[in-house]
């Protein structure tokens, strides 16, 4: 077992190579709007570059995760530190719109950034015992902090450069640090080489009492459930304040609350796992998250607004996390980064799908009244899938 120090230096190392890996996702957003002019496109060809990132995102999830469980994740990181910097200089030298989203898909995407969720996350996974849930918390909050970071200064550098200069600039930054960060990742966890118990060999073998694939499915299942629930305020809360009445202005700042207050319940979330357990931190996120998308059904004033949203991003921001810890006692540890890599590339089309489901029910009913219920019928979904773990988990049978 790797010291201590070593291991929460590899955390903190992991936190900021997701926060920086992640910038390319922040990219295909910023740039939508000189896109759109400098290409003559409308804004929904204007937003292809974020799907194809997305694309290439969740597909390296999986397919990085599975490289990962083989040859350890300092190759990934390596390539990564080539790909994204390549990817974001070739970017902004891209003559179409076609180009540019390929770019992205490919080199930010799928090699720059689809190693630096799951993948990296799984890996974090595997050098903490006691305290896995907390290095977890702390590893995947990078995603949130790369939210409050990138956006305002990718929109100081496009204001003043230009978006393609921006690009360059942010090129150079990645090319300079992360292959300084890879080093890390040299060394590799030593897995699963002390003997395993009866009861931890039956525990992985048929977990809860299913077969391996079934808990998959479901954690699946679970894990689109959750997320079209949650991207219901995250992606729609600026037009839904705008829709009440207040600015756009207002709206950013609900966000970035939501953001702000995720990564402070990605780690207290991680420290309740390391009491509770994962799955029971699970089901309390989705029962929290749920009841907080049932109360912006009654609140249309701006403070009421502001106190729901800080309450949406303490309530959901554990959820993604706890699937990894989960995961970790179920499977063996040789393969988390694939069945890690599957959940949240599940998350991930969770997102995109209750996007889309929001706008869609919007313009058929002119409110978001019904693309809520509609969050809360699928928190639902997650809640049920998630009760039925909860019970298995608990019973004698199957628990330990």
């Amino acid at each position: 077992m790797a010291r201590p120090s070593f291991a929460v230096l590899r955390a903190a190392n992991s936190l900021i190579l997701m926060t920086i890996a992640l910038s390319g996702m922040y990219v295909s957003i910023m740039v939508l709007d000189p896109v759109s002019r400098e290409f003559l496109v409308g804004r929904g060809d204007a937003a292809l570059p974020y799907t194809f990132y997305m694309l290439g995102f969740g597909i390296g999830n999986v397919a990085l995760g599975r490289i990962m469980d083989r040859y350890g994740l300092f190759p990934l990181s390596l390539v990564a530190a080539v790909c994204l910097p390549l990817g974001l200089y070739l970017a902004s030298s891209s003559q179409s719109l076609w180009t540019f989203s390929l770019v992205l898909l490919v080199l930010c995407g799928l090699l720059g950034g689809g190693f630096a969720f799951g993948p990296l996350v799984a890996d974090i996974s595997q050098w903490f015992e006691g305290r896995r849930g907390l290095a977890v918390g702390l590893v995947i909050s990078g995603s949130y902090v790369a939210g409050a970071i990138w956006p305002p200064l990718l929109q100081g550098w496009i204001d003043t450069l230009g978006w393609r200069e921006s690009l360059v600039q942010l090129s150079f930054l990645c090319a300079l640090s992360m292959p300084v960060l890879s080093l890390v990742y040299l060394r590799k966890p030593d897995l699963d080489s002390a003997e395993v118990d009866a009861e931890t060999a039956t525990r992985w073998s048929r977990p809860l009492g299913l077969r391996q694939w079934h808990l998959q499915c479901l954690m699946c299942c679970a894990g689109i459930g959750c997320c079209v629930a949650m991207a219901m305020p995250q992606i729609h809360i600026v037009p839904h304040a705008i829709d009440l009445g207040f600015t756009a202005q207002d709206g950013a700042i609900m966000l970035a609350l939501m953001l702000g207050c995720g990564v402070v319940s990605r780690v207290a979330s991680g420290l309740l796992s390391d009491r509770i357990g994962g799955t029971r931190t699970l089901a309390l996120g989705s029962l929290l998250q749920m009841t907080v998308l049932a109360a912006f059904l009654f609140v249309d004033g701006l403070t009421g607004l502001y106190l729901v949203s800080i309450a949406f991003g303490l309530s959901q921001g554990g959820i993604v996390p706890s699937y990894a810890i989960v995961i970790r006692r179920f499977f063996r540890p040789s393969e988390a980064g694939s069945r890690i890599g599957l959940v949240y590339v599940s998350t991930i089309l969770g997102m995109a799908l209750g996007g889309w489901m929001a706008g869609v029910l919007y313009d058929l009913t002119g409110s978001y009244r019904v693309s809520f219920i509609n969050a809360i019928a699928f928190n639902m979904l997650n809640l049920l899938i998630v009760g039925f773990m909860l019970r298995r988990d608990d019973s004698p049978a199957f628990a330990r």
